[in-house]
């Protein structure tokens, strides 16, 4: 089974570039990220043309998220992520598809820091983390796949001194993406 991410970045003027990636790489569950419009302008009807069914959860010029399966509609199971009701960005969609839950994100950047944005990314983190610990031990295969926005290393982006200051690349955030793991993700 091949699953894959991509942030698209603005789904509207980006529709035609994901029309020819789907068409290409023929994944079987495709998770997006910045989807950057409303749930009514999702663009479902040339997404199902390509063969794919969906999930989606919108935002106006911000955030938004979406589950594609090849061949089939993702059974939606959980729209936003758990822990702060009164949160409003669209940055979380679950879905049970071809027999694995999958979680699809799109984490805060948190720039910049410190500051308001770097604390909503710390906190938005912390829920994710709680919700993959009930997701790691719901007994059926779990994927999280999405945008991050984590450097976990040095060795993992070019020159990390011209990003020192970035929110993607300190400590409390590195720490927060480590605990994740320390789940058992892989």
């Amino acid at each position: 089974m091949k699953i894959a991410t991509f942030n698209v970045n603005g789904i509207a003027s980006r529709l035609g570039h994901l029309l020819t990636w789907l068409e290409k790489e023929q994944p079987d569950i495709a998770c997006l990220q910045e989807l950057k419009a409303p749930d009514e302008n999702f663009p479902i009807v040339p997404i199902r043309a390509a063969g794919y069914g969906a999930v989606w959860h919108g935002q106006r010029s911000w955030n938004g998220v979406a589950i594609l399966a090849k061949g089939e509609e993702p059974v939606e199971v959980r729209r936003g992520l758990p822990g702060d009701p009164d949160d409003t960005h669209s940055r979380y969609i679950e879905a049970d598809v071809k027999g694995i839950r999958v979680g699809c994100l799109y984490l805060p950047n948190g720039n910049p820091q410190p500051g308001e944005k770097f604390d909503y990314k710390l906190a938005w983190f912390e829920r994710l983390i709680e919700h993959a610990k009930t997701l790691y031990d719901c007994g059926m295969p779990v994927v999280l796949a999405g945008d991050y926005n984590v450097v976990p290393t040095d060795f993992d982006i070019y020159n990390p001194k011209n990003w020192r200051k970035d929110a993607l690349l300190q400590p409390e955030t590195r720490d927060a993406y480590q605990r994740l793991l320390s789940q058992g993700w892989v």
